[in-house]
């Protein structure tokens, strides 16, 4: 084994579907760790499913502020009491219009719900629709964690150019992430990157090219971030992204996979990653 990179399924908690493909890539150790969404009713259930694992899985935080209900209810930034889409997030924030406090509080209670739950804070923390880059969520987690001595969770940061397919997306969430590396090192932050798994799901058939790609030039302790599930009636409730996710699991769980690793000389991390 040349090098080892870190495997990070997002949105564990989302639906039971999803929760469960995720328990069982990391069964499998194909997975370094996930990052939960913890607004949702099941939330407690789930963490009780994968807390026994704390100590072999990176388990982090997924910030969430689109689409899904609000923890704190009605406020600037729910004014019905749920999340807005992604494209009516940013110009309202940044034009002020809605209040950085109930964006904090939402943040607080997504973070209390993680501690509450698993008794510790997250191994890292990054955002659902990249929304952790946002200079309001980069404030937050300065003053959530500016305890002298205290310990922070690792963040995720910023994407690697890489399928010229992605280019235009990759380069809209690099213009996000600008500066963030840097900045939150200096704030004493450990920043997993470079990240990678940015493709078009709404093409299936992308995910493994850009998997394998992942495999060949990711440097030691590199990011591929994924998206693996089961559909459910509860995913199709709540999320657009379904059957893709049943094809990232299918790639995730197969021998091929496997055996591309093998091949190229790359583990998986673990939890210590």
């Amino acid at each position: 084994m040349t090098r080892r990179i870190r495997l990070i399924a997002d949105d564990y908690g989302l639906a039971p579907g999803v929760s469960a493909a995720i328990l069982e890539l990391l069964d499998r150790g194909r997975l370094t760790g996930t990052s939960c969404m913890t607004g949702f009713p099941e939330w407690e259930g789930e963490a009780a499913r994968i807390k026994p694992l704390r100590d072999r899985a990176a388990i982090g935080l997924h910030l969430t502020l689109t689409d899904q209900p609000a923890i704190t209810g009605q406020s600037s930034l729910a004014p019905e009491g749920r999340l807005p889409p992604l494209r009516s997030l940013a110009l309202p924030i940044l034009s002020g219009r809605v209040d950085d406090r109930d964006i904090h509080a939402e943040l607080d209670a997504q973070y209390g719900r993680f501690v509450e739950a698993l008794d510790r804070q997250p191994d890292f923390i990054d955002g659902h629709q990249h929304v952790h880059f946002l200079p309001v969520v980069r404030k937050w987690l300065r003053a959530r964690f500016s305890e002298a001595g205290g310990s922070r969770p690792a963040l995720r940061g910023a994407p690697a150019l890489g399928d010229a397919a992605a280019a235009p997306k990759v380069a809209a969430i690099a213009t996000l992430a600008a500066g963030f590396n840097r900045s939150m090192q200096r704030a004493g932050f450990t920043i997993f990157a470079p990240l990678t798994g940015i493709y078009d799901w709404r093409q299936p058939d992308r995910f493994a090219p850009a998997l394998q790609a992942a495999i060949k030039a990711l440097p030691e302790r590199g990011l591929f971030m994924c998206h693996p599930g089961h559909v459910d009636a509860t995913l199709r409730a709540r999320d657009p992204m379904q059957s893709v996710r049943e094809a990232e699991f299918a790639v995730l769980a197969s021998g091929d996979f496997g055996a591309s690793l093998a091949r190229a000389g790359v583990g998986i991390m673990g939890g210590e990653g």
